[in-house]
């Protein structure tokens, strides 16, 4: 099959286009290919490429003129009035007559001033090749090869422009000829091809519109020929190539009623398939054991790939399969609709006919069973269905009637499939379909084929059964109801339904899970049936029951589909959204991108806190905030009054009583600035700082005991130097970083402090984590030297005291650097980690540190 056909035929069968082998399998894999007797080259899939989307190839019904044999009669005459061209543009596709190798005239046009004004001639040279030579004012182009005379169609462009000459020709979308100067008489400029000439297809005029000659003429056959007045560059003739027609700047546009055709040509109509724009894919190359590319529409063998677990859920769904569904489908259908078996039928294309009567028998079948709960193997079978209508090419010229008919019963059956009852089936088949966001892919082709239904008197449609529907604009969407698809999601277990965010603990709130809590959305926004990004706002209704001891916290991921295809799902990602406004009720979402969207809650037990307890914490806070504020300033107040005499001690003391009465201050406070945004981010911003240099000069107040401790052979200088840069630069440089990469994050929504849905919050916890524990080995050190050093005391002033004696001097020698230490080091800030536990741990909490 080509390239598209043979990654549709594995993807039906819930499988993918084998993957590029790795170097070291090269050699084996080939030996393995060779052993099963296939040779040449065989297509593959790119490992890491992006997911290939088929490109929208169009099934094109044109009038095509047959020219027969080579004669002097044969002609099509243009019946436009052609202005003068200062540059132009010719394309059609063409079936060369490989049978003479005479020279023939595709077109001709003449001017009084000029027979020979605007001309292309072709012939067929001795290695099998088509030569064009272009004519301009009567001057000749060299004959260049441009396509192999292989009796296939091919597609053709020549463009000419008055400046410099300019002139090119490109067949099957690539340039095969190119220069300047044809057409540019001595010194003067080329003139423009001149107006009001006789345009004639298949023959060369030696008078103006008439006197051919049968060695001139053309043999073969031509259709969609279209003429512009301007050059058209690479993207637009490969537009053209692909049967789309540029609108822009067009004199003459391919159609039977603006053609003279005489009698003896024949008129025919006829079917093209054009080409993607993308030529080239990957093969494998199995004798050289390299790889190599090809035309896509070619030809090729192929295998498919199943993952292990995959392979062995399809084989186990087939075995225990009763067919019961599959059986009643093509018994109502009277030929074989869905086949028994997914590895061994083939898989068929469709056309709009039968695609419409496979899903009527099917919705039929659905609707009427006596047991809605489907089995592994029936659910398969729907999918594979579901796969083949969805890769229906709709041909020009439908019936729209049926194809609205077509798309009505694609959303039934998909509502059908993911009702409630089914979710146990879903989870039977996890590897094989990685949930239902599987649906919403084939959904969204689905949709794609129903654009011709818009019209200028039609500019809307809604097809919409149940949970499920399309709407198509410019822009189609699609929705998913909560009571659908979610439960499925969840219900499945799927890694594509739940986007785990391991969010810190807040004070009173547990993280307990993260679950989709809407509808679930698709948009897209198509331009000539191509996928167009955009920017998107959105709001959904919350759908998620919770109790009252629990609260949500609303993020707006869309979902990415990983490069294995629809079968394997998707994740859901934050990247390019954000929450605009939330309410208990809904949540209204900006993303920079158009995808499927949904709204996540991320689900948090809430601690039983009476109206009552919340305001006594409040208050004893604001009480232990007051009174260590006022403690802190009399204590700086005396340090530099009364002349407490300069150490390495009072320093560090005086600067650790700063930056804590600073924080503290701005803490009791911190409420009053939530309106204002601008004030509430400076207070955060301070607050950070303050309390990150409160525990940066406890972290100082560990290395000045540990210096006491342990002798450092530094001078009191340098360690002083130290000292400063460690509790004043630190913190600087946490709050500058974190706000240089976390600025739009930087702030939390309901009060002035830090961010804690986002990783901001580790700007303040990883240090303060740090600090505790270096501090909590410098406590463990001291209290070892302390302990040994009152042993040693004790037997030297008291060598005769009593055992309970000397327990009772260590006893006090363990306690009071405890005591006195545990607020110098912050060491009392480890029992917030003990909050959440229990309100009794939030008493502990506030009354030690902010007594601290």
């Amino acid at each position: 099959l080509d390239w598209w056909h043979a990654d549709r035929s594995c993807e039906q069968r819930f499988a993918q286009l084998l993957f590029e082998p790795q170097d070291s399998e090269r050699g084996s894999f080939s030996k393995l290919l060779q052993s099963h007797h296939i040779r040449g080259s065989v297509w593959l899939n790119e490992r890491n490429g992006v997911l290939h989307k088929p490109k929208w190839r169009r099934d094109h019904i044109v009038p095509v003129l047959v020219f027969g044999d080579k004669t002097d009669t044969k002609y099509a005459k243009v019946l436009s009035d052609f202005p003068a061209l200062p540059a132009v543009t010719a394309c059609a596709h063409l079936q060369w007559d490989t049978r003479t190798q005479e020279i023939a005239t595709i077109f001709s046009y003449a001017v009084p001033a000029f027979i020979n004004e605007f001309q292309l001639r072709g012939f067929v040279d001795e290695e099998g090749f088509v030569r064009f030579a272009l004519i301009v004012h009567g001057h000749h182009s060299p004959y260049l090869p441009v396509f192999r005379a292989d009796g296939q169609w091919h597609h053709f462009c020549v463009t000419w422009q008055q400046e410099n000459g300019t002139w090119a020709i490109y067949a099957d979308g690539k340039r095969r000829a190119s220069a300047s100067g044809l057409c540019a008489v001595g010194p003067s400029a080329p003139q423009a091809i001149y107006g009001q000439g006789t345009f004639i297809i298949g023959q060369d005029q030696d008078s103006l519109g008439g006197t051919f000659r049968e060695k001139e003429s053309f043999s073969g056959n031509i259709t969609d020929l279209h003429i512009w007045q301007k050059v058209l560059g690479m993207e637009q003739i490969e537009k053209v190539r692909s049967c789309w027609v540029v609108e822009q700047d067009l004199v003459f546009g391919w159609s039977s009623n603006a053609l003279e055709v005489e009698s003896t040509v024949q008129e025919v109509t006829a079917r093209f398939l054009c080409p993607g724009p993308v030529e080239e894919c990957q093969v494998f190359e199995v004798d050289s054991s390299g790889f190599s590319y090809a035309s896509c529409l070619q030809s090729l063998p192929f295998i498919c790939r199943y993952r292990k677990d995959a392979y062995w859920q399809l084989k186990k769904a087939q075995l225990e399969a009763s067919h019961s569904l599959v059986g009643r489908v093509n018994t109502l259908a009277a030929r074989t609709v869905i086949p028994e078996n997914i590895f061994t039928s083939d898989v068929q294309d469709m056309n709009l006919s039968v695609a419409l009567g496979a899903l009527d028998v099917l919705t039929t079948v659905l609707r009427e069973a006596q047991t809605p709960v489907l089995e592994s193997s029936d659910l398969l079978a729907v999918l594979q269905l579901l796969k083949q209508v969805s890769d229906v090419e709709v041909q020009e010229g439908e019936d729209l009637e049926m194809l609205e008919q077509l798309g009505q019963y694609y959303v039934e059956v998909t509502e059908l499939i993911l009702e409630e009852q089914n979710i146990e089936t879903w989870s039977s088949v996890s590897q094989v379909i990685r949930g239902p966001m599987a649906v919403v892919e084939l959904c969204d082709r689905m949709v794609s084929h129903l654009a011709p239904l818009l019209t200028a008197e039609r500019t809307k449609i809604t097809i919409q059964h149940g949970n499920v529907g399309l709407r198509g604009v410019m822009v189609k969407n699609m929705w998913f109801g909560y009571g659908s698809l979610q439960r499925c999601l969840s219900g499945a277990g799927s890694s594509s339904a739940v986007f785990q965010d391991v969010a810190a603990l807040d004070g009173g709130q547990k993280y307990l899970s993260t679950t989709v809590g809407t509808a679930v959305i698709s948009s897209a926004l198509l331009s000539d049936y191509q996928e167009i990004s955009t920017s998107v706002r959105y709001r959904l209704q919350h759908r998620v029951q919770v109790p009252p001891d629990v609260a949500v916290l609303p993020s707006c991921p869309p979902q990415q589909h990983r490069a294995a295809g629809p079968d394997a799902g998707g994740m859901w990602s934050t990247a390019g959204c954000s929450v605009v406004t939330s309410f208990l009720d809904s949540t209204a979402c900006f993303c920079n991108h158009t995808t499927n969207f949904a709204v996540l809650l991320q689900v948090y037990e809430m601690q039983q806190r009476t109206t009552k307890e919340e305001r006594m914490l409040q208050t004893l806070t604001f009480i232990g905030c007051g009174v260590s504020f006022c403690a802190l300033m009399v204590t700086f107040i005396l340090f530099v009054v009364v002349g407490v005499p300069k150490s390495e001690r009072t320093t560090v003391h005086k600067n650790l009583i700063f930056a804590l009465a600073a924080a503290e201050a701005l803490l009791m406070f911190s409420e009053l600035a939530k309106a204002n945004q601008v004030l509430c981010f400076t207070v955060t911003a301070c607050l950070h700082l303050f309390f990150m240099a409160a525990f940066s000069w406890m972290l100082v107040e560990g290395l000045l005991l540990w210096s006491k401790v342990v002798a450092v052979n530094m001078s009191e200088d340098r360690r002083m130097k130290f000292y400063y840069v460690t509790g004043w630069g630190l913190p600087v440089v946490i709050v500058g970083v974190t706000l240089a990469t976390s600025f739009d994050k930087y702030v939390a929504d309901n009060h002035c402090w830090l961010n804690i849905r986002t990783n901001v919050i580790w700007a303040f916890v990883g240090p303060v984590l740090f600090i505790l524990a270096v501090n909590t080995f410098v406590l463990f050190r001291v209290v070892m030297v302390t302990v040994s050093s009152a042993r040693r005391r004790s037997k030297m002033l008291t060598p005769n005291s009593s055992l309970e004696n000397q327990i009772g001097i260590q006893i006090w020698a363990t306690a009071k650097p405890v005591l006195v230490l545990l607020p110098v080091l912050g060491l009392t800030w480890v029992c917030g980690v003990l909050v959440h536990l229990s309100i009794i741990w939030a008493y502990v909490f506030i009354v030690l540190n902010s007594l601290q």
